[in-house]
């Protein structure tokens, strides 16, 4: 952004009337009385020594240098950055400057400047190198420092950081502190459940994996987490409201993904993030929804109004909380607005002149209640001229959608807090994700995720083998558009499974572990359905290797316990559930079969230590207790 300042200024200047009033009774304007508040408010979070923006405005000093550059880059809008027009939508933590504020400014460069009485002046802001919020509870920081060049191409990375977690936390805070602020131009925070973007890169993910977008495994279960998890560059720390802690669990993963632009000189960018825990679970679960038509993008050279436009019905109701627009550099005019079932209109964001140098994340001051039935509407114009000066090709040419930065995309996420019937069981956010899903198919009857997702609801509301088979159907079509995909392949086992064909549902976890090796949960399904044919051997081996990947995977502990137990290795049986019960020390029954398994190898004192453990947890467990009796009886 700072490089394209001046330039900004040249095609601005002049673009916006002064037609704020100064009123008397504030002549002469100085920099204490009136300019100060104004600049704390608007612009010190980023103009800060140390801060993102190229020079500070923190003192009369600083505000004096650079008055001339503040008040053209004012009156032109280009600062400080906030696109969205006023009326369509009433968003938090606004940075627009009223039109007095920009004539008051003009006024105090074009008078001479005057600081006046420095009593006046309100406390300057103070910007620590410490956390915002104090000290976090964890704090992860990425493995390796990225050298940036001092010129060239925007860079996109993406950084792996393994939580060391050995049970559950709720996140009510978070603050991403990018390292050298200057080089960052905005960095999103992603959440992989099962570390699959580390799995897939074993050998280089320390140095961050490249590219703008990233696909990971979800994990098990409907989890659409509903979180918009982001970094730019005037970001203070992000404190979710109350009753929306996001959860992480044991084996989760958070890919820092950074979008890094040369500054003209070289730069190193070491990123670390700052959690801050709630031991309260949420009670409100929001889900992040996606308008967008990348198919029709497609956009001819020298167009100068091409346009594309979505729409997405909400099958309940809904609070919207936050907008994010997207587009890259040829986008124009971006517009969300919602059609109401009564008929009424609600504009939610528009943004006249994009500029993707600005983009940000806008939350709403107050909810926005979206009633049942509501269409959620977004139409983009984009500008593929020479008259366009964000233009990256010049002559101008043929355009279409894709990741890189002189592609284009065309998205519209809303942060959608759903309201359902009184009646309705299941997750609330279940129908929304269903409606969505089955918007994408409607413009792409194929996409692999949509078809996964749909698949993934289907499982979840299942009841017959023949729910299960529907289910089996769509992660067919889903295989069929990705091929070799050993999570879709361990999934559709997992509905055939259900369906009752074991005999396909054992062939598709063996293509899964053939496909990808280091899959651990094929690999487990694999040995759950080995097991209960007794084939012990080759669950065994299974088993071994999933723990290889997984060390901490309770469940396939448990299931080596099965089977050292069932082919007679108590010494090793023992050996597994002593590792169980150290990995999920809270779970009274497997405190109790640890005792059992103790008083059978003769190790009395032991079983009845493990035995009090269980009872601890649950005073109620009579499994234990008569178990507890019984060795208390034999050894009178």
């Amino acid at each position: 952004m700072q490089l394209l300042w001046a330039v900004s200024l040249v095609f601005n200047l002049m673009a916006f009337p002064r037609t704020g009033k100064v009123h008397a009774a504030e002549v002469p304007v100085t920099y204490s009385r009136q300019i100060a508040p104004v600049l704390y408010k608007n612009c010190a979070s980023c103009h800060h020594t140390g801060g993102s923006a190229p020079f500070a405005l923190t003192s009369y000093a600083e505000a004096r240098r650079w008055g001339a550059t503040l008040d053209s880059a004012v009156a032109s809008r280009y600062m400080p950055p906030w696109l969205p027009e006023p009326g369509h939508g009433n968003f938090a933590d606004s940075r627009r400057l009223s039109l007095d504020e920009i004539a008051l400014i003009h006024h105090w460069v074009d008078s001479g400047m005057l600081e006046g009485d420095p009593a006046e002046a309100p406390p300057a802001p103070v910007y620590k190198g410490e956390w915002q919020l104090g000290p976090p509870d964890l704090v992860l920081e990425v493995d390796s420092p990225m050298q940036v060049p001092a010129s060239g191409t925007d860079l996109f990375r993406n950084f792996i950081l393994p939580l060391p977690l050995k049970e559950s936390k709720w996140v009510r805070a978070m603050e991403i502190r990018p390292g050298s602020p200057r080089v960052v131009h905005h960095a999103n925070l992603i959440l992989d459940r099962s570390g699959s973007l580390r799995r897939g890169h074993p050998d280089d993910w320390k140095q961050g994996i490249p590219g703008m977008d990233v696909v990971v495994d979800a994990g098990e279960g409907f989890d659409p987490d509903g979180y918009f998890l982001d970094w730019k560059p005037d970001s203070s720390a992000l404190v979710e409201p109350p009753g929306m802690a996001w959860r992480l669990d044991p084996g989760n993963d958070l890919i820092l993904n950074m979008h890094l632009k040369p500054t003209g000189k070289p730069e190193t960018v070491r990123a670390r993030i700052g959690l801050y825990f709630t031991p309260d679970p949420p009670t409100k679960l929001p889900i992040l929804v996606q308008l967008e038509h990348d198919a029709a993008l497609d956009i001819p050279a020298g167009d100068a109004n091409f346009v594309v436009e979505d729409s997405l019905k909400l099958p309940e109701a809904a609070d919207l909380l936050a907008i994010y627009p997207h587009a890259h550099y040829l986008g124009k005019r971006l517009k969300g607005w919602a059609v109401l079932p009564s008929g009424g209109r609600k504009d939610l964001i528009l943004i006249p002149d994009w500029d993707i140098n600005r983009q940000s994340i806008y939350r709403y001051a107050e909810p926005v209640p979206l009633p049942a039935g509501t269409v959620i509407h977004m139409r983009y114009s984009y500008d593929n001229s020479a008259a366009n000066p964000h233009n990256p090709n010049s002559p101008p040419i043929r355009v279409t959608a894709g990741n890189r930065s002189v592609d284009e995309m065309g998205h519209l996420w809303l942060q959608l807090l759903p309201h359902p019937a009184p009646d309705q069981a299941g997750d609330a956010r279940g129908p929304i994700l269903r409606a969505w899903m089955e918007n994408v198919l409607t413009k792409n009857p194929s996409d692999p995720t949509a078809l996964f997702n749909l698949a993934s609801l289907h499982m979840a509301e299942a009841k017959t083998p023949a729910d299960f088979a529907a289910a089996a159907t769509l992660y067919r079509r889903a295989l069929a558009a990705r091929p070799n995909d050993a999570r879709m392949m361990t999934a559709l086992a997992a509905a055939l499974l259900q369906s009752g064909d074991t005999e396909k549902a054992r062939e598709e976890l063996a293509a899964a572990t053939a496909a990808d090796p280091t899959y651990a949960d094929a690999l487990y399904n694999l040995a759950l359905i080995e097991a209960s044919a007794n084939q012990l051997p080759e669950a065994l081996k299974h088993l071994k290797a999933t723990i290889a990947l997984e060390p901490a995977n309770v469940d396939a502990h448990r299931g080596l316990v099965a089977i050292y137990s069932a082919q007679g290795s108590l010494g090793d049986a023992v050996r597994e559930q002593r590792t169980v019960v150290s990995l999920a020390p809270g779970q009274a029954g497997d405190w109790n079969d640890l005792g059992v398994m103790l008083a059978r190898g003769g190790d009395s004192a032991g079983a009845a230590e493990a035995f009090d453990r269980a009872l601890a947890l649950d005073p109620g467990n009579s499994a234990a207790r008569a178990n507890l009796s019984r060795l208390q009886a034999a050894s009178r």
